[in-house]
């Protein structure tokens, strides 16, 4: 099927529309967890227990009709716990594949720095190229893989950062926080009456995509235009990061192509067919938080990766 990029701003819509029916507030994951989506790129939220990560991700799946799995990290985890394994069929004297719970469309990896990095980084080829190889053997995922992955604050007990690589394969890191006051009313009126772990089906979330709309929006996105004045806007940006003394380390050429296929996608939700300078601006800090190392001075400064984002925005040049 094919879609034109008003169909897709609908579609992103609706799906909004679908989430909002269980999630109070959050607009702005919801918006960088769509765009992510359609640019093919994987999501890294970090909040404090509680603040409805799983939730989100459960609610999303069931409104884009991907299919849902839902790995819990911790310490004892193995890698083969992840990618499955080939085991030893004594009845027909063959091996046989047992696929784990990475074989699906959107998966869920929650607490993922709850597990030590070598079980970490078997998500590895798996986000970068949607296909695991066990035992020598490359098995493809679905086209439109995509990881969703959860982690409390870092300052929290009992947990392993996650190796820069590993970073490096979000397209974005989105920080979730404690709801206002007036949200927080709201979840307690909504929620508060209920028992057990909500689910998504009890707040009539309905499927309005599946794979074949996704993907149509997908390539819907390849008709909208990056101008040479965005790319320049785009390299500059990234670049600067690489150049200020506050950071340890910038962003490498990766973030910037990731930068404009988030900006062409954030334009076709938005029913453009060109992008524009806030496209870059309004997700240049989801993109770069989490590839950016401070400098020990600003640390003891004790300077925020957000702030210096902000600043270099404000420094760079944009295009009229």
């Amino acid at each position: 099927m094919s879609m034109t990029l008003e169909d897709t701003a609908a579609l992103a819509g609706a799906i909004r529309g679908e989430i909002g029916k269980a999630i109070v507030g959050q607009e702005d994951v919801v918006e960088h967890m769509l765009i992510a989506l359609i640019a093919r790129g994987h999501v890294l939220l970090e909040g404090p227990p509680g603040t409805a990560k799983t939730f989100l991700a459960q609610c999303f799946a069931a409104a884009t009709g991907l299919g849902y799995g839902r790995i819990q990290f911790t310490p004892d985890l193995l890698p083969g716990d992840i990618l499955g394994s080939n085991l030893f069929n004594f009845q027909t004297s063959e091996f046989t594949l047992t696929r784990g719970p990475i074989f699906c469309e959107l998966l869920l990896a929650d607490e993922i720095n709850r597990t030590p990095p070598k079980t970490q980084a078997a998500l590895l080829e798996a986000m970068q190229e949607r296909r695991v190889t066990l035992d020598g053997e490359g098995h493809d995922l679905s086209s439109n893989f995509m990881v969703v992955a959860t982690q409390n604050p870092i300052e929290n007990q009992g947990v392993y950062p996650l190796p820069e690589a590993q970073l490096d394969r979000f397209a974005f890191k989105l920080l979730v926080d404690y709801p206002s006051t007036e949200e927080e009313r709201k979840i307690v009126a909504r929620f508060g009456m209920a028992t057990g772990a909500p689910k998504p089906a009890d707040y009539g979330i309905a499927q309005v995509a599946g794979a074949s709309k996704i993907s149509a929006a997908q390539e819907a996105v390849k008709s909208v235009t990056l101008a040479d004045d965005i790319i320049g806007y785009t390299v500059a940006l990234v670049r600067a990061t690489r150049e200020s003394p506050d950071l340890a380390s910038g962003a490498s050429p990766r973030a910037a192509v990731l930068m404009a296929n988030a900006a062409r996608a954030r334009a076709a939700l938005q029913g453009r067919d060109y992008v524009i300078p806030d496209d870059v601006k309004a997700l240049a800090t989801g993109i770069l938080r989490h590839r950016l190392i401070l400098s020990p001075a600003a640390e003891i400064e004790g300077k925020q990766v957000e702030d210096l984002v902000a600043g270099l925005i404000e420094e760079t040049e944009a295009p009229r």
